[in-house]
């Protein structure tokens, strides 16, 4: 999608982080547009996750602003940082799903923690966000009663319940098998397109970031900064850089050109 003809939903100007004098990635500048499913994608330790971990508010920058509209995250006081952040929603790579407490129970918790709606207006939303991710009629089976891409749908249904304007997944396609991960895919562009929601997806697999990216940043762990954004398809066929060129076509020359997706 062409990001110069759509509102900007989270700007990145010139952000260094790092872990005390340990630098991770340094001079970040790049947006990511209302609407679109952006990558975050790079090698492992290349710092994909700690990105991710500033963009919804749990790592400072040590320089540089990431704004959200004309709102600049870190700039912001306590109470309207706190209100941004709730403007996010969350997928850990996990599922992070509490295993004492059904489906429903967890899908309902933001909501009972940050709302004061009714007790049966929290289970009619939690119900619809389970619906909404495939899994009507599971209410109250528990975690360990269903499948790993299942516990994903609902870690996903619960980073839903207030209605975010930015949905964040790591590696969601971790430990899943590919069939497992291609529905996921199938239900990270279902949401976008029905809902409109601008999803943010930190991951290293190829055959995730080329069926659902429509932009992305490739950060780099040896140079400790990005070296390329864009399209992931139009990098890895047009990349003035060989290292992202390399990195979006490993696995061909052993699986041949058709292993990579049209």
């Amino acid at each position: 999608m062409n990001t110069a003809a759509r509102p900007i939903q989270v700007r990145l100007e010139g952000v260094t982080l790092a872990y005390g004098e340990t630098v991770i990635q340094q001079d970040l500048s790049f947006d990511i547009a209302r609407g679109d499913v952006f990558v975050i994608m790079g090698g492992s330790g290349c710092g994909k996750s700690t990105v991710m971990r500033s963009l919804t508010g749990l790592l400072e920058p040590a320089a540089g602003r990431i704004l959200y509209g004309e709102a600049s995250l870190w700039e912001a006081d306590r109470a309207v940082r706190t209100r941004m952040m709730r403007r996010n929603g969350v997928m850990y790579q996990s599922g992070a799903l509490w295993s004492s407490m059904t489906l429903l129970e967890n899908v309902a918790l933001p909501l009972e923690q940050y709302t004061s709606l009714s007790q049966r207006q929290v289970r009619d939303i939690a119900a619809y966000k389970l619906a909404l991710v495939g899994l009507a009629g599971f209410d109250d089976y528990y975690p360990a009663q269903i499948s790993g891409g299942m516990r994903k749908r609902v870690g996903v249904a619960r980073a839903m319940a207030l209605d975010p304007d930015t949905l964040f997944f790591d590696e969601p396609s971790a430990g899943l098998d590919p069939l497992s991960a291609r529905r996921l895919d199938d239900l990270i562009l279902e949401l976008r397109d029905g809902l409109g929601t601008t999803m943010v997806v930190v991951t290293h697999d190829l055959a995730s970031l080329f069926a659902i990216g429509d932009d992305a940043v490739f950060l780099d762990a040896e140079t400790k900064t990005m070296l390329a954004t864009g399209n992931p398809r139009d990098l890895r066929d047009h990349s003035p850089d060989p290292r992202v060129r390399a990195f979006l076509s490993r696995g061909e020359a052993v699986a041949g050109p058709g292993a990579l997706p049209a």
